[in-house]
């Protein structure tokens, strides 16, 4: 099955996240199989379930109309490269796992270099080599046919309920006003999230 996204589009994705990467068009080619099976959400609404915080998110929101704002781009980090995509008319739905075996036998040494980038101990040989590794990466994601990139299977869990307009309530400890669930209880009072840890803590 192949999928092609117009190169006018890959560089505006590339404009709203800021940079180009390898983890960029990941989100780009898992939001192929999206717009080619349920469309974009501004035509036939959609969800999405990302289990990663990483840049393909960035590539999820533009691509599909799936966005935090919204309500219908859950993020749960759970550190996978996988991406749960669902159709709200009648609930069907599907899970895209990243094959790393995808991403060629270069990518641990691409991963050991960024390693050294984010810490600063590069050196200016490593950093070009690098950016050779994670370009040809990238042309690489993009070239791959779809079935070898993700591993498509159903979805885990259960379509993520609409979003609720819920009661504002007032934390007795910062005086700010929190959405009735995420609410917490210490001791009869009703605290933030934040006010409720800082007192757990203490105990």
């Amino acid at each position: 099955m192949s999928y092609t996204t117009p190169d006018h589009v890959i560089e505006e994705a590339v404009r709203f996240h800021g940079h180009v990467c390898p983890g960029l068009v990941i989100g780009i080619r898992a939001s192929e199989v999206c717009l080619k099976e349920f469309g974009h959400n501004n035509e036939e609404p959609v969800c999405c379930v990302c289990e990663t915080d990483m840049c393909g998110v960035d590539a999820i929101q533009f691509m599909t109309g799936c966005t935090l704002g919204k309500g219908n781009l859950m993020q749960r980090d759970y550190g996978k490269m996988a991406f749960t995509f669902y159709r709200k008319r009648d609930g069907k739905g599907f899970r895209l796992l990243l094959n790393h075996d995808a991403l060629g036998a270069e990518h641990a040494e691409s991963a050991e270099l960024l390693k050294k980038d984010l810490e600063g101990t590069i050196t200016p040989e490593e950093a070009e080599r690098l950016a050779m590794l994670r370009e040809r990466t990238r042309l690489q994601i993009l070239d791959a046919p779809i079935e070898s990139l993700f591993t498509r299977m159903e979805p885990n869990q259960y379509i993520p309920r609409p979003a609720k307009i819920l009661e504002t309530l007032i934390c007795a400890s910062c005086g700010e006003g929190i959405m009735e669930s995420r609410s917490r209880r210490f001791d009869g009072k009703i605290l933030c999230i934040p006010c409720f840890n800082k007192v757990e803590q203490k105990v």
